[in-house]
Formats: structure tokens, C-alpha cells, sequence
């Protein structure tokens, strides 16, 4: 018989961490998760906003750029380094 796990346990196994991502530039962004299989990350951040998460520990945050003619990859962020204590 399968056990119910937690929703945390479920997407992160357990090893989920809270993030914090500010957009410090001018310029919209889009950021997603994009190492997880199963699992969807994905959000609009405007100049200046804020963004509380939790995503699993080994979790990359690509951070997509608006430009003129469309947005850029313009970074890769490991989320243990985004860690924000509770």
C-alpha cells in the first residue's frame, strides 16, 4: 500500500529551502526553476520586486531578461545560495 506524503515531502523530498529573489534591475524579468523533472517553477518578477519561495536544495534559478527584442538568459543561480532564514 503507498504511503501519502506531505506536499513539501513530495515535490523536494523533504529538502526544500526558502529563497529569496529581488529583481535589481530595471528591467522586467522572467524566473523559472529548470533543473527539477516533474516540477514547475515559473514567474514575472518587475523592477524592484521581491520573490519569497521554497524550492528543493539542488534547484537552479534561471533568470531571463526583457529586452527590446525579446528576454535573455542573462543568469543561472544555484537556490542554496538564494537561502533566507525563517
Amino acid at each position: 500500500m503507498a504511503q501519502l506524503q506531505a506536499p513539501e515531502a513530495a515535490i523536494g523530498n523533504g529538502t526544500d529551502i526558502l529563497c529569496c529573489y529581488v529583481n535589481i534591475t530595471s528591467k522586467i524579468q522572467i524566473i523559472r526553476i529548470c533543473n527539477i523533472a516533474n516540477w514547475y517553477f515559473e514567474r514575472v518578477m518587475f523592477p524592484g520586486q521581491r520573490l519569497l519561495f521554497k524550492a528543493p536544495e539542488q534547484s537552479l534559478l534561471e533568470v531571463h531578461t526583457g529586452g527590446t527584442a525579446g528576454a535573455i538568459l542573462s543568469d543561472t543561480i544555484p537556490c542554496d545560495r538564494l537561502i533566507c532564514d525563517e
